[in-house]
């Protein structure tokens, strides 16, 4: 069969299908099952499928057997940097870019320093006590530098030169382990060569709490942390909030403890007023729970039962690896907001990849009520009155997003293919040996890109990294609608070493479905970020840089 043959036949067996009037995503899944995470998963016999026969381990190499895997990662965070305050409005252009330049300079410098001494690591045992000593003794100047915007931990810069990996022996031991049976060690396998790529760090639970500090627990905060904390209670302390001054506070994070006032009020759901807050949220939620009156009876109606029936479909597949949200409570809430947001939104209706959209918000506001960890929250526990407004906050946030991306679920979602689009064009300029490599295989940016923008790149990160992300888009002007472009950019780019190595259709594409994420954390976005400013800065006002 040609190339195009199985290409044809790649692309037809892994569009996602849906009925009726629902339109599909193309491969919207999560990331995939990860050994390395979920071994004590397998040791309790909850193995992942297998389309292997005994005996005989095979490769995952067909993308059946990739999606009949597929699953959601999660994984402790990093400290949340203070990167890119800096990088506010009213900077101009050359501020802009020393300050992003020399954030991946210094990333890159850092992390050479840290390969030569994990290498130090490697050396006899008997030196081991005192080359910990040493790095303990060195970790207070490595907090001096991350104050002053340096990232460390992650393994690659933007540019075309990888940094080394370093010790590779915890990947080793992993790989070397029994973690399940025959049937499953070419699956691992496969999974484990992804692994390659990712940063040094210890092996973690099936479901980590997202370990930052800005989204969960209460781990106890330095210095630089509540001196940032501070100055966004003195913000929002005011009659009237400076809303130019919490964004730039905001773009480079948000601590937990003031996020959910400060998401409401970027959104736009509050007004910059102290005094009419309370009376707004009073009538929105009112507001919205009349809406569930009206309509949500309606739900099996012969007209909605298609898209009541698609949205309960959908549900139960939202970050199925997190115990918070297969909670029947947390699912019917799911199923009430995104049935009401497609009642009053006919022209687009409910789109498979909305109900991602709900997730960082619903988070965001249990965070208002609880100091606990919120995977294995149990939300039953609240007050019935706590979870309605819970729930009618989660509403109107994802409205106000989703006003502002509409065109990208209307039909024939036009918004989507005008930004792959345009993420296609702008790749080209920026990396044209990635572009040309793609072109070569002929693998199309809509074929992995339209995910990217129809979840908003949810499908591609944990979920804390989603929520720290969108502490950027909410600062940024239209940053989920315009900004989250040169993200896309950024992030595509960030794995250029991994896609020149792949050398067929097949390959590129579970690759590009498959990035892995798993550990990432607040230092790994920060430089996403860092580099995606720098790419609007260069190419935003410039559309004839576009053209060849």
């Amino acid at each position: 069969m040609s190339a195009d043959g199985n290409k044809k036949q790649f692309w037809k067996r892994n569009t996602a299908k849906v009925p009726g009037n629902i339109q599909h995503v193309y491969g919207a899944q999560h990331p995939p099952f990860d050994p390395l995470l979920h071994a004590n998963l397998i040791k309790a016999g909850n193995k992942p499928p297998s389309s292997t026969t005994p005996g005989k381990p095979k490769k995952a190499t067909t993308f059946q057997e990739f999606e009949s895997i597929t699953s959601d990662a999660w994984d402790v965070g990093d400290d949340d940097d203070e990167l890119l305050a800096m990088a506010a409005q009213n900077l101009n252009i050359e501020v802009v870019m020393e300050t992003a330049n020399k954030v991946i300079e210094n990333h890159s410098k850092l992390q050479e320093r840290r390969q030569q001494q994990m290498d130090s690591l490697t050396e006899p045992d008997g030196k081991d006590g005192e080359e910990r000593h040493e790095e303990e003794e060195e970790e207070p100047e490595e907090e001096e530098e991350r104050e002053e915007g340096a990232e460390t931990t992650t393994d690659r810069s933007f540019g075309s030169e990888a940094l080394p990996l370093g010790d590779n022996r915890l990947v080793k031991s992993h790989s070397e382990a029994p973690v399940g049976s025959p049937k499953e060690v070419g699956v691992e396998q496969a999974a484990l060569h992804r692994q390659q790529s990712l940063p040094h760090r210890p092996t973690i639970p099936l479901v980590a709490r997202m370990a930052d500090q800005n989204t969960s627990g209460t781990p106890a905060m330095t210095e630089r942390e509540a001196s940032r904390l501070d100055k966004f209670r003195q913000v929002l302390a005011g009659p009237n909030t400076d809303l130019d001054e919490l964004r730039k506070l905001s773009w480079s994070g948000i601590p937990r403890q003031v996020r959910p006032i400060t998401w409401k009020l970027l959104s736009g759901y509050l007004p910059a007023n102290a005094e009419r807050r309370e009376s707004t949220l009073q009538r929105k939620r009112q507001e919205y729970f009349g809406f569930i009156e009206q309509y949500y009876d309606s739900r099996n109606d012969e007209n909605h039962q298609d898209t009541y029936r698609q949205i309960h479909i959908d549900i139960p597949r939202t970050n199925p690896l997190i115990p918070l949200f297969q909670q029947a409570s947390v699912q019917e809430i799911f199923e009430r907001i995104l049935f009401i947001w497609a009642i009053r939104h006919p022209a687009s209706g409910y789109v498979q990849g909305i109900n991602d959209l709900v997730t960082p918000f619903f988070v965001v506001y249990v965070f208002e009520y609880i100091e606990e960890e919120v995977e294995n929250f149990n939300v039953s526990s609240l007050q019935e009155e706590v979870l309605r407004n819970i729930e009618a906050d989660s509403f109107w946030c994802m409205s106000k997003l989703l006003d502002g991306i509409q065109d990208n679920y209307t039909f024939a979602q036009p918004g989507i293919q005008r930004k792959v689009k345009a993420l296609e064009e702008l790749v080209s300029r920026i990396d044209e040996t990635v572009h040309r490599h793609m072109q070569q295989y002929e693998v199309e940016y809509l074929q992995f890109a339209f995910r990217w923008m129809n979840n908003l790149l949810m499908r591609e990160l944990p979920l804390r990294c989603t929520i720290r992300l969108w502490d950027t888009y909410q600062a940024e002007p239209e940053g989920f609608s315009h900004f989250h472009l040169y993200v896309c950019a950024a992030f595509l780019v960030r794995w250029r070493k991994e896609i020149l190595e792949e050398r067929d259709f097949q390959g590129l594409m579970i690759l590009l479905q498959n990035l892995p994420t798993m550990h990432w954390g607040n230092e790994e976005v920060s430089v996403l970020l860092a580099e995606a400013y720098r790419l609007k800065f260069a190419f935003a006002d410039a559309p004839n840089h576009y053209k060849r």
